[in-house]
């Protein structure tokens, strides 16, 4: 494979012509992939958010030395559809914003010579295409890394819905033996029929080799061919989740006689999992307590386009928190975000964008079902994934919801046919908790912001109880709950639920709703899983509220990942057993009354000391990893606050300075809030 994302013009227009190799490209700008054109429009809740076409063009070098192969083109991503065309001929199309797709340009290259790429992307609102809305921004572009194939003409398929043409099938796996099915989609290219050999060999980390298997298989001239195989694997070291992530690489090789044709390798994490609907999720046989977060694809000031570095940190934090699964919403990530899931042992909820509303037409149904078969198929073998999920928060128009059932039910059955072993699931927004369609999939979780969008913090308990009630011996979920916060937004003591869609959203609210929610979550085991809506806050172009315009402030960590909010640091106290915490409460909130208020610690100590300008207030004891001091009063001035906790026989300490004056505000703004227009459009629905 050969990296292409270098060296590109690009022009965010549509001039007729642009596919042509004698078109002049030389005014367009110069842009290396992954790109987005949406990087700042996308973000800032103006009306200059921009969705068309737009093209980018490049040489392509294809030495003569690639006469005798054939050649392939893959991209990653792009948004919304793309038609590539290669020497002024369309070598294909692909309709998906989040899929990776794959071209044969064989006939279409001349080897030697030189030889031009355009593609043209827009990212438009289609209406056979979903997402048709959603609570974030479609990012134009190529925002995902491009490549060029020279493969043998016999070999392993790289079109098969641009899989790795690979699928490790575990139909049995247990402590003591695991039996893998490994299936090799083939292609020929010649115009003669072709014999090969398909080796696998399944090595653990440091290569050794464990178990391997072979099949021959024959491949009609320019057709394609199934080789499959099957490993056994006895006492085999099993894929544990954050325990031990354990994976051996598979190794998948075609011979051609003694000659090596193709090879490819892939990640084999051997595990079982199921859901029991009292106890909740189970990975290889024991009960796992799968809590985490929700996690978008994009960043401040670059969309969609994210390096692998932004991937790693994202995936650090998440790690650093203590999560045990991730939900990748709502669509489809890249290929690298799976794989950093597989080596962290976070159990993965992946994703079809199929979100709020859909269209009645059999070209809707066509991609959805095409966006499915790219999700399952392309990550068919990262170990880390468990979940299959159809949809989010459908709006369910119609009366009879028919037209719904049918296209849920077919996905549902799709999911199935491809892949027997996983889990189909679904996120459910709906209060009628009986509706048909939420219990379509194999399980359900449900979207819920109690003390944000309805109700008081505390209506969690029964909020909880009333879905068990309604659906006893439903597997039951929480595929969402959460808050709005702004790092410059405080206010002492809040009792009452700020309006969401208002600019004042409170840290300090944030973590009372989550405080509340996560000891009701605590207390009912039988829910299977549990996610936070969201682990960073991220672009969501149609929202006007909080601080910024443009934006979703639901994370637990700001969009440019420099500051952990407080409720970042409960969850890291309950979910983190590796790292202590010691963590007070408010520390932003500075200056403030110099009034007696409560101060809060979060900590995974076994008990606090809290001291004030070096004066002991006593050592207390928490509950659900939350400290509480109640009523310290400050005195005018600076104020030394210090958290003192033991864990192991060691020392670990929090500190602030809080300046306090008797006539500070309980309501403390650092920025300027912003001007929320009486209307403003909108481009896409904003339900959270």
């Amino acid at each position: 494979m050969i990296n292409i994302d270098r060296g590109w013009r690009f022009q965010r227009a549509d001039p007729g012509g642009a596919e042509k190799i004698a078109f002049d490209d030389s005014p367009w700008k110069r842009v290396d992939l992954p790109h987005t054109w949406n990087a700042t429009d996308g973000q800032d809740g103006g009306d200059n958010y921009w969705r068309g076409a737009a093209w980018y063009r490049r040489p392509l070098d294809i030495p003569a030395s690639y006469r005798d192969k054939s050649v392939f083109l893959r991209f990653e991503g792009a948004a919304t559809v793309a038609q590539v065309y290669v020497n002024g001929r369309l070598a294909g199309a692909h309709r998906g914003n989040f899929g990776a797709f794959c071209f044969d340009i064989t006939k279409l290259v001349r080897p030697g010579m030189a030889n031009l790429l355009a593609v043209r992307v827009d990212n438009s609102k289609f209406e056979d295409v979903p997402p048709l809305s959603g609570d974030f921004t479609i990012f134009g572009g190529i925002y995902r890394d491009a490549w060029l194939l020279a493969l043998d003409p016999v070999g392993i398929d790289p079109t098969d819905d641009a899989s790795p043409g690979v699928y490790l099938k575990q139909s049995h796996v247990d402590a003591s033996r695991a039996d893998v099915e490994v299936t090799t989609k083939l292609r020929n290219g010649t115009n003669v029929t072709r014999a090969v050999r398909v080796t696998c060999a399944i090595a653990d980390p440091k290569g050794r080799v464990v178990q391997t298997a072979s099949t021959e298989q024959s491949i009609a001239a320019r057709g394609v061919g199934d080789a499959v195989a099957h490993v056994v694997i006895d006492k085999p070291h099993l894929w544990n989740g954050r325990t031990d992530p354990y994976c051996y690489v598979a190794t998948i090789t075609v011979r051609e006689g003694d000659r090596v044709v193709d090879r490819i390798t892939q990640p084999l994490g051997l595990r079982s999992f199921h859901i029991d609907a009292d106890k909740g999720f189970f990975l290889n046989g024991e009960r796992y307590a799968l809590h985490g977060v929700n996690r978008h694809q994009e960043r401040l000031d670059k969309g969609w386009a994210i390096s692998r570095r932004d991937q790693e940190q994202d995936f650090a934090l998440i790690e650093e928190m203590g999560c045990t699964g991730v939900r990748l919403s709502h669509y489809q990530h890249a290929d690298y975000a799976y794989e950093l899931c597989d080596k962290a042992g976070l159990v993965v909820w992946a994703e079809l964008p199929l979100v709020n509303d859909i269209s009645h037409t059999p070209a809707f149904a066509d991609n959805a079902r095409q966006q499915l078969r790219e999700l399952i198929k392309q990550n068919y073998n990262h170990p880390s994934i468990c979940f299959w999920s159809l949809y989010n928060e459908l709006a369910l128009k119609n009366a009879d919801f028919a037209d719904e059932q049918k296209l849920i039910g077919g996905l549902n059955d799709l999911a199935h046919e491809l892949d027997p072993a996983r889990i189909t699931v679904a996120a459910t927004h709906k209060e009628k908790i009986d509706h048909p369609v939420n219990w379509i999939t194999d399980a359900t979780a449900f979207n819920r912001y109690f003390g944000w969008y309805t109700g008081p913090p505390t209506e969690w308990p029964a909020g909880l109880d009333r879905l068990r009630a309604t659906m006893p011996g439903k597997k039951i979920g929480i595929s969402e709950y959460g808050a709005g916060a702004s790092i410059y937004q405080h206010e002492l003591s809040p009792t009452t639920r700020p309006r969401t869609g208002g600019s004042w959203h409170p840290e300090e609210w944030q973590s009372i709703v989550h405080e509340a929610a996560w000891k009701a979550i605590r207390a009912r085991p039988w829910l299977w899983g549990t996610f936070v809506w969201c682990m960073f806050d991220f672009s969501a172009d149609a929202r006007a509220e909080g601080d910024h315009l443009g934006r979703n402030d639901k994370g637990v960590i700001t969009i440019d990942r420099k500051t952990r909010k407080d409720a970042f640091f409960f969850y890291k106290a309950n979910w983190n057993d590796r790292e202590p915490v010691v963590h007070i409460c408010e520390s932003r909130f500075n200056p403030r009354p110099a009034v007696a208020s409560d101060i809060n610690v979060y900590s995974n100590c076994e008990s606090l000391e809290l001291r004030l300008d070096g004066r002991s207030l006593g050592t207390v004891a928490g509950d659900d990893c939350v400290f509480v001091w109640r009523g310290v009063p400050l005195h005018d001035g600076a104020n030394r606050v210090e958290a003192i906790g033991k864990r192991g026989g060691k020392t670990f300490r929090d500190a602030v300075i809080w300046n306090a004056s008797p006539g500070a505000t309980t309501r403390l703004s650092t920025t300027k809030p912003i001007a929320l227009p009486a209307t403003r459009p909108t481009t896409r629905s904003t339900t959270r």
